[in-house]
């Protein structure tokens, strides 16, 4: 069987189409399963050899017919699906291996390598996976620990992942999740939240007396008030990164000031060169120390890729992701 024949026959209703592989984070999907009292399976990337698309710790997420994340681009995913209906049917984790080595040699990997993958079964009501999404929304970093059949969560950080062949065990880390901050309204601030949404972050979209009326375009949360008040409201922590698009200083220096001294990972502001000092000057005059003042990107993005909305929606985004992308391998 080919690998599109594997995806096309896959019990996933969005197979044709795999968009689910867009949504990297498991945890939305598992809170909405958890609310409405349904088992779901989780499969966990714990080894690999050799190159692959995703590295160790990625996951998949099965509800039923639906799947969140991916790991491999169409090669594995309909066959881990029918996996993860078994292991929801019996409770009985699984080890899967594809690629080099397995037993499995009409699935093919077009990188070459082998990919490991653990299936478990996470109950309605489960402690663990309560504490995951307490964890998530308390903003702090925890461990998923599992060896299938006995399930846990700590507070704390470590590897992305590590686990124990024998007996098999595993712990993945679960930072919180990367959030966008956009203060503003115009086109540019518009196609920010809505490009930073597509992507998968967790977006706010403040706009300081804004439209009573939500956002023509889906984002986590928006806000009216002014963007300090809004970031203190927030909370602020190193998985955040915040861009003031309002083109009034009076908001966005503000928002600027309290996202430096929150420590947020990636902070910004939209505006012209010529305007750089002066700003510079009125944060120093509010207290900004010059290491705060050093993170600062008072003209983000990148020129080369042009001037509409999404082109520097484009740029600055890609700076944000490097940021978030670093923050990722160092902790």
């Amino acid at each position: 069987m080919s690998d599109t024949e594997i995806l096309m026959a896959s019990p996933l209703a969005d197979a044709d189409w795999p968009t689910f592989g867009w949504r990297v984070d498991v945890r939305p999907a598992l809170a909405q399963a958890m609310a409405a009292g349904r088992s779901v399976a989780l499969a966990t990337l714990y080894r690999v050899e050799g190159s692959a698309p995703r590295g160790p710790g990625a996951q998949m997420l099965f509800d039923g017919d639906k799947a969140t994340g991916y790991f491999s681009g169409d090669c594995i995913e309909g066959d881990v699906a029918r996996h993860a209906a078994e292991v929801l049917a019996s409770g009985e984790p699984r080890h899967l291996h594809y690629g080099l080595g397995s037993p499995w040699i009409d699935i093919r990997l077009r990188c070459g390598g082998a990919l490991h993958v653990f299936v478990e079964r996470i109950v309605p009501g489960s402690s663990a996976a309560n504490a995951l999404l307490e964890c998530g929304e308390q903003r702090q970093v925890c461990l998923w620990r599992s060896d299938g059949l006995q399930q846990a969560v700590t507070v704390g950080s470590g590897p992305a992942l590590t686990f124990e062949s024998e007996p098999f065990s595993f712990a993945r880390r679960f930072d919180p999740a990367a959030r966008i901050i956009v203060s503003g309204g115009d086109p540019g601030a518009l196609a920010m939240a809505s490009l930073a949404m597509q992507a998968g972050f967790e977006t706010v979209l403040v706009r300081p007396g804004g439209p009573e009326t939500p956002p023509p375009f889906p984002v986590s949360r928006y806000l009216r008030s002014e963007p300090a008040d809004a970031l203190d409201r927030l909370g602020i922590d190193r998985w955040t990164a915040y861009i003031g698009a309002t083109h009034e200083d009076h908001h966005d220096l503000g928002g600027c000031l309290a996202a430096l001294r929150g420590k947020a990972a990636w902070v910004g502001m939209i505006g012209a060169r010529s305007r750089a000092a002066g700003r510079l000057d009125v944060l120093r005059a509010a207290g900004a120390s010059e290491d705060e003042l050093a993170a600062l990107h008072l003209t983000p993005g990148d020129p080369s890729l042009g001037k509409a909305p999404f082109e520097v929606a484009t740029g600055i985004l890609s700076q944000i992701m490097q940021t978030f992308a670093r923050i990722g391998a160092d902790e």
